[in-house]
């Protein structure tokens, strides 16, 4: 293909893409850290992709209908940035400059919202390209709520860089297996293959037939032979876009390092070019040896390409979105808006007859009435739906030939599950997912993500205390609250009973932005008259208040707040006058007015924790360990009643314990 302004004035492709390798290596050396080897190897396919396929708007980053582009080899950011400048992203040649360096728009790895033109975080290889998918489902749901035939508002693809590292980790191939059984078609990945990984060559870790797990998983796999050709780069990108019943995986072959005396080798994945070789390099690549200087020429050219391509594009896109009904158009700008800030009108429950239920139950009645009435929620199971009770019914399944249903299948793929509601919440979704509190650890990574992005993903965990009793240790949660409660930016609730499970969901919808983990009792628990949603978003409140002189203050969360109110029941008998908080979120109390956090749980006042998880919660709210009653071991299989026996968390225990330290 021969791309030019006009007949007299060919466009130099190749002049623009050594021009790319020689910016984004410059900052490298001006930064004395990054990653080499992929700026050389890599340049073609990234410029290829920006100058013939994106559809992307340089002066408007956050174009909604703009194809999604996932770096998910993250180290190689400096080869992203020196892209995006080149193309006219608000990305000044000072930026370049400070490449990481303290508040700059050029960190080490991408980081979504700090450089314009970044549409992920990436860096923990797998992420990237798992999240990619959670972006093609979305919008996959997109096209089914809100194109109206002929027209066709939203349609874009995601394309995804991945590396050797990224198709290492477990979690790429979790998603890439419902990718494939979803025929995720507008998902296109790009694979710079050369080989070689930071520590060795493949052939010591990573030898498996990537064409034929390709396709064992409904992909279709396309190799490219030459990475420096960028007409079989194109041919085969359109080949992908053509191939409409799966997605797609183009093995690029590439040489780590090209130009370097190093190429090839391990060696030039990280670090910082010897002068001489870097020097060499540029030679080669016909680039003045000056750091930093860039040809106006190329940039010129890069930016026509992108210019010519989108002329009128972003224009029709907002056209189109103004002959939408109001309804569904009040609803795709709540997608395209930041603020997730969301009413919670739509919460219907209805309680039992005899005043008890178990919190799953509640939580699935509450997601329920929700999830029907609004586009704006998308989630499903780690393959536990009945158990989470997160099924939403009447909604559809969402599936290759339904992509309008509300219920997602992962499968028993937490780790990709985590990273898919990433990216479904990075189109705008309210984002939820279920599994079991203590398989929570298999989602971690993904969890720190949505954290640090700040987007709206809610995880339902439910069979949350050691009382699950029969199904033993690796079930019972003990260490995973205290590891969630750490995560910055992570909200935690424990709700006790339906009240405060409805007042966490409240909790959460009244949220702009941001992660949250509702925690969820499989425990039949009674409903509570003195629980209340308004005393969940304060973190903290009294549930049983005391009468006369407070002797003491048990704090409890989850199901134990039950059975700190019976204990206290007991005591009164006893003499001892006990109030009893429950205390569905730390955080949240801690954040409150100084003189609440004192209504609440004074200074000066005995404090007794009792929760059956992990201590470690507790430090800023008990100072010495006596005052907590709660597990630093791993849990038994058995009965509820033995296993709470076991650790101390039967009544007769607990009225003896607390008595002693209120003596």
């Amino acid at each position: 293909m021969k791309l030019e302004k006009n007949n007299d004035n060919p466009i130099n492709e190749e002049k623009i893409v050594n021009q790319i390798r020689g910016l984004a290596l410059d900052m490298i050396q001006e930064a004395k850290s990054g990653h080499p080897g992929i700026v050389l190897s890599a340049a073609p396919i990234i410029y290829c992709l920006y100058s013939r396929f994106l559809k992307i708007n340089p002066e408007n980053p956050e174009f909604y209908n703009r194809d999604r582009f996932v770096m998910s080899a993250g180290h190689g950011s400096s080869l992203l940035y020196a892209t995006l400048h080149m193309a006219g992203y608000d990305l000044e040649l000072y930026d370049l400059k400070k490449f990481r360096q303290i508040n700059s728009k050029t960190p080490g790895h991408p980081e979504y919202k700090i450089t314009p033109g970044v549409d992920m975080t990436t860096g923990p290889l797998g992420q990237g390209l798992a999240t990619a998918v959670g972006v093609a489902i979305g919008e996959k749901h997109l096209e089914e709520n809100y194109n109206k035939e002929p027209e066709k508002l939203i349609d874009f693809y995601t394309y995804v860089l991945c590396g050797d590292g990224d198709l290492e980790e477990g979690i790429s191939y979790e998603a890439m297996s419902l990718a494939g059984t979803l025929k995720l078609n507008k998902l296109i990945v790009l694979y710079d293959s050369n080989d070689t990984s930071l520590s060795s060559k493949n052939v010591a870790c990573f030898t498996e037939n990537i064409e034929e797990r390709m396709k064992s998983m409904n992909w279709n796999y396309i190799r490219v032979n030459d990475g420096e050709n960028l007409e079989e780069i194109n041919h085969a990108i359109e080949l992908a876009k053509s191939n409409l019943l799966s997605p797609t995986l183009i093995e690029v072959k590439t040489t780590l390092g090209k130009y370097s005396k190093y190429e090839g080798k391990n060696k030039i994945h990280g670090g910082v070019l010897e002068e001489e070789d870097l020097s060499n390099i540029k030679k080669k690549l016909k680039l003045r040896d000056i750091p930093f200087n860039i040809s106006s020429d190329t940039m010129e050219d890069f930016q026509y390409l992108i210019h010519t391509r989108m002329l009128g594009v972003c224009e029709d896109f907002y056209e189109r979105l103004e002959h939408l009904d109001d309804s569904l158009k009040e609803e795709l700008t709540f997608l395209m808006n930041e603020d997730k800030t969301t009413n919670s009108k739509h919460i219907i429950y209805e309680k039992p007859e005899d005043d008890k239920e178990s919190l799953r139950d509640t939580s699935g009645k509450v997601l329920n009435s929700i999830v029907k009435n609004s586009n704006i929620f998308l989630g499903g199971s780690a393959d536990l739906f009945e158990p989470t009770k997160t099924y939403i019914e009447g909604a559809g399944d969402y599936a290759a030939n339904n992509y309008k249903g509300k219920n997602i299948f992962f499968g028993v793929r937490e780790h990709a599950m985590g990273a898919i509601l990433n990216g479904i919440s990075l189109l705008g979704y309210r984002s939820y997912g279920s599994t079991f509190l203590s398989f929570s650890d298999y989602l971690k990574p993904s969890i720190r993500m949505a954290a640090m992005l700040d987007l709206p993903v809610t995880y339902l965990f439910t069979h949350d205390s050691i009382s699950i009793g029969e199904d033993g240790t690796t079930h019972q949660p003990v260490e995973q609250l205290v590891s969630l409660r750490a995560t910055p930016n992570l909200e935690v609730f424990r709700p006790c009973d339906a009240n405060e499970v409805i007042g966490a969901y409240k909790a959460v919808l009244k949220k702009k932005s941001g992660p949250s983990v509702i925690s969820l009792s499989k425990t039949t628990l009674p409903i509570l008259s003195t629980t209340s949603s308004s005393g969940v978003a304060k973190g903290g409140y009294v549930v049983r208040e005391n009468k006369r002189k407070l002797d003491g203050i048990l704090i409890a969360t989850g199901e134990e707040v039950h059975q700190a109110i019976e204990v206290a029941n007991l005591l009164e008998v006893k003499g001892f006058d006990v109030r009893v908080v429950s205390m569905p979120s730390i955080e949240r109390l801690l954040e409150q007015e100084e003189e609440y956090i004192e209504s609440v749980i004074p200074v000066g006042v005995k404090k007794i924790v009792i929760e059956a998880a992990s201590s470690m919660s507790w430090n800023r709210i008990v100072y010495h360990p006596k005052y907590l009653i709660t597990l630093d071991s791993f849990g038994s299989s058995g009965k509820r009643e033995d296993v709470y026996t076991k650790y101390g968390f039967d009544i007769a225990s607990l009225e003896e314990k607390i008595e002693n330290l209120l003596k």
